[in-house]
């Protein structure tokens, strides 16, 4: 039997064309998916009376760092791995690769925006950050992060603010809490 190149070619390609026609059928739906249930999640997460919220949130965070492609999903780990060994360039490196090919997706945004905190680069930091909420006005560890490096540039206005938006989305976090009380003191002073 003799092989045929344009044939198999043409047969890789017709097959290629009608995946690609389904799973662009199916996208809308499955997007439709996460933000119903993301919806779900943060709803939960609003609950005063919630015990489990750290299982709420891990929901929440696992969603967020799904981009939909499973090349996306491993640069984004690589980053991650990379930032956790001390690596920050080669995390910056990572999560800018990501960025280029996936700018719509927030976490990748907010992954840079945190190893361009940990290498002291605030203004880039807080220019991913403002990128994040833009693609993500949700995003409550975003919006954290934006308040501890406002309180590190010495703004504890902004810093309030900042920490006050987490607090409304997540009411649960311990850290944004205290951030809250110490920074409204300091802010609006303590009444004698």
């Amino acid at each position: 039997m003799r092989y045929n190149s344009k044939i198999s070619n043409g047969i890789v390609t017709l097959f290629a064309g009608l995946f690609l026609s389904v799973a662009l059928q199916f996208a809308p739906n499955i997007a439709a998916a996460q933000t119903a249930n993301l919806d779900a999640l943060f709803t939960e997460l609003k609950n005063p009376d919630l015990e489990d919220w750290k299982t709420v949130e891990k929901k929440i965070w696992r969603i967020w760092k799904k981009s939909g492609s499973a090349a996306m999903d491993l640069l984004l780990q690589r980053g991650h791995e990379a930032l956790s060994a001390g690596r920050i360039n080669d995390a910056i490196g990572h999560f800018s690769a990501l960025i280029d090919h996936a700018p719509e997706f927030a976490e990748g945004w907010n992954a840079r925006a945190t190893a361009f905190f940990v290498a002291d680069r605030y203004g880039l930091s807080i220019a991913d950050i403002q990128q994040t909420l833009a693609l993500n006005p949700r995003h409550f560890g975003a919006m954290a992060g934006l308040g501890n490096i406002l309180e590190r540039m010495d703004r504890p206005k902004r810093a309030l603010k900042a920490y006050k938006l987490a607090q409304e989305i997540h009411p649960h976090r311990p850290d944004v809490r205290k951030a809250v009380e110490r920074l409204t003191k300091q802010v609006e002073g303590t009444s004698l």
